[in-house]
């Protein structure tokens, strides 16, 4: 009797693309196979001079053969063997399998191999004859074994790495960071050590999927450095794109850099990347018509509002505002729900968006409204089961509504729900998974708690403002997103002016002064006009409350001057919202500076303003 020796499978090393190699069919000894991964081997070692931390494949010797079945057409007996490797691919972890079997032609042993993805659909479209099998003998391609190999190996290793961004892109809406660090990883070093194998249009289409990977990445993890590297690799493909006949590839390409400029130039103080932003976005407008590709162009319409909005809200003006509200509703007359739910949704979310930051400009309420009406419509599709992150998201800005809306109305019962929104967002955003997202939402519920706590007697909910205000400072730094830093510092400052008030010493209007002048470092007038009169406004608030409570007039004439300051900026942006209170709080302490020049002061109440974040 003789007893079959079973040999447990190997695994695939993390951090490598492994090709896997079976045995071989009529190899004896397995010279075949092991001639193979030598080969595999060699060629996977990096060229001379390409330092990429390790070898930029592994080959895995797997101790079983697949036997094809002598039954049944060729077709059939060929996808049942690449149905068995599959089931090896999924027990050993490896990438690609490759299998087959060895025949003899003039005195020669020639393999006939097969390759299988572990993805299923990686090759069949433009390698179909590596499923159905290859003979790799000198004289089918006068090509020796080894540089035959490497021809399909670099082809089947750009399809992978294009497989595996789709599988990403298809997740558009989970957490994704934690899986996408090693995949660039892989690919990086890939890309590196090809140079030279592979053709222009593999590396080209690698380095695209590098570039989409290193975009996602740098949105979700607020790595700015990791979006400059999204930019730079969209460029160089776009670079090798120039004289291209197929200007649809190149739109696409267009697009995606839109999209990693406008998330870096979202957090950057200037517009110079959201300008680019923009520019990009039209130029594939001149690409994607409306007759010719509808969902595309409906695509580019969004991201164009998504652009022009972050560029409206560091304006006094509304121009730019108007012009997205207008590039939405472009793009909701291809995105239907029916058609597309999730892009529907995506559309309605900025939609609500840029009503918001009209309403609140505007001394009404019914643009808010309405805002508030998108944000709804966008969560009948943006549920927490399906998109998690774009769930939280649009959870966050349903709560930046309610809360303009609460700071408006009387009652606590809009402040409630917007606070309600935000602990519903964080839920989701964790400092852990999206530490910008999270500071963010922090931020936003740090100012709906801060304004029901000024409506209430206690200083319960002002404290826990204080306390999401510095949590969100945590993460947004001055370094790493400067003006999204200067909003929360404003934020702050506004917390502990209202405990100031309440409170008989000064120390927390001190806090408040400081936290303003902060602010007031980055949202400068230049920059940001509007955030900057509102932040004006602010400072004046505390100064002023200090000069009650101090004797001489400096604090109140200091005061004076911010009010000015915010109330000509105002009048010149036409936010009429904010005029009124600020001339309302001007009025006020120049009444408290005639008085404590005559003996005695006035008292009265200022408003201010407090920024969500988008």
């Amino acid at each position: 009797m003789v007893r079959k020796r079973f040999f447990p499978l190997p695994r695939a090393k993390p951090g490598h693309y492994t090709i896997a190699v079976a045995c071989l069919g009529n190899d004896p000894e397995n010279a075949q196979r092991a001639a193979l991964i030598q080969y595999l081997r060699e060629f996977g070692k990096p060229p001379a001079g390409k330092e990429v931390g390790g070898s930029l494949v592994d080959a895995l010797a797997i101790g079983r053969e697949i036997e094809l079945p002598s039954d049944g057409s060729g077709n059939d007996s060929v996808k049942a063997g690449h149905e068995k490797a599959r089931d090896l691919l999924e027990k050993s972890g490896a990438d690609v399998l490759i299998w087959g079997k060895v025949i003899q032609e003039g005195g020669k042993a020639i393999p006939v191999l097969y390759w299988t993805p572990a993805r299923e659909s990686a090759l069949h479209e433009e390698r179909g004859d590596l499923e159905r099998g290859v003979r790799y003998s000198p004289s089918a391609r006068e090509q020796e074994l080894p540089a035959l190999v490497w021809d399909d190996l670099a082809s089947v290793l750009g399809l992978l790495v294009a497989s595996t961004g789709e599988e990403f892109q298809d997740q558009d809406g989970q957490f994704l960071a934690d899986r996408l660090r090693p995949f660039v990883r892989q690919v990086e070093n890939l890309l590196k050590g090809a140079q030279g194998r592979w053709t222009d249009e593999t590396s080209s289409r690698v380095e695209f999927v590098l570039a989409d990977a290193l975009s996602t990445l740098g949105a979700q993890s607020g790595e700015n450095e990791v979006l400059a590297e999204a930019v730079r690799h969209y460029r160089n493909v776009l670079e090798h794109q120039e004289g291209g006949t197929d200007r649809l590839d190149w739109a696409v390409i267009q697009n995606n850099l839109g999209v990693a400029l406008q998330t870096l130039g979202e957090r950057e103080s200037g517009t110079e990347r959201l300008e680019e932003a923009v520019e990009a976005y039209r130029a594939v407008l001149g690409e994607y018509t409306r007759e010719r590709v509808p969902l595309d162009w409906a695509v580019t319409q969004n991201n164009l509002g998504t652009a022009l909005q972050a560029l409206g809200e560091r304006e006094s003006g509304t121009a730019r505002l108007e012009e997205a509200v207008e590039a939405y509703r472009a793009a909701l007359g291809e995105y239907t729900r029916e058609r597309v739910p999730l892009d529907w949704a995506v559309t309605q979310n900025n939609l609500g968006n840029a009503l918001l930051r009209l309403g609140e400009r505007e001394s009404g309420t019914a643009r808010l409204e309405e805002a508030v009406e998108a944000f709804r419509a966008a969560l009948l599709e943006r549920t927490r089961e399906r998109v998690p992150l774009q769930w939280a998201k649009t959870q966050n800005n349903l709560g930046n509504a309610l809360q303009t809306l609460g700071e408006r109305e009387g009652g606590p019962a809009r402040l409630e729900e917007a606070v309600e929104a935000y602990r519903s967002a964080l839920l989701e955003r964790t400092r852990e998974r999206v530490p910008l997202q999270w500071a963010m939402t922090q931020n936003n519920l740090g100012v709906a708690l801060q304004t029901l706590g000024k409506r209430e007697g206690g200083t319960a909910r002002l404290e826990e403002a204080v306390q999401a205000f510095r949590a969100a400072l945590l993460e947004r730094t001055r370094e790493r997103i400067p003006l999204a830093w200067a909003a929360t510092q404003n934020n702050l400052g506004n917390a502990l002016l209202a405990l100031g008030e309440r409170e008989s010493g000064t120390a927390r209007l001190e806090e408040a002064v400081e936290a303003f002048r902060a602010a007031l470092l980055e949202w400068t007038r230049e920059r940001v006009p509007l955030q900057w009169a509102m932040t004006q406004n602010n400072l004046g608030n505390a100064l002023g409350m200090l000069g009650e409570r101090e004797e001489g007039t400096a604090r109140l004439e200091e005061a004076v001057q911010a009010y000015l300051a915010a109330l000509a900026e105002f009048t010149r942006g036409g936010a009429t919202h904010y005029m009124a209170g600020t001339q309302q709080n001007l009025d006020l302490a120049r009444g408290v500076l005639a008085e404590r020049r005559q003996g005695g002061p006035p008292s009265g109440d200022r408003g201010e303003g407090s920024q969500p974040s988008r």
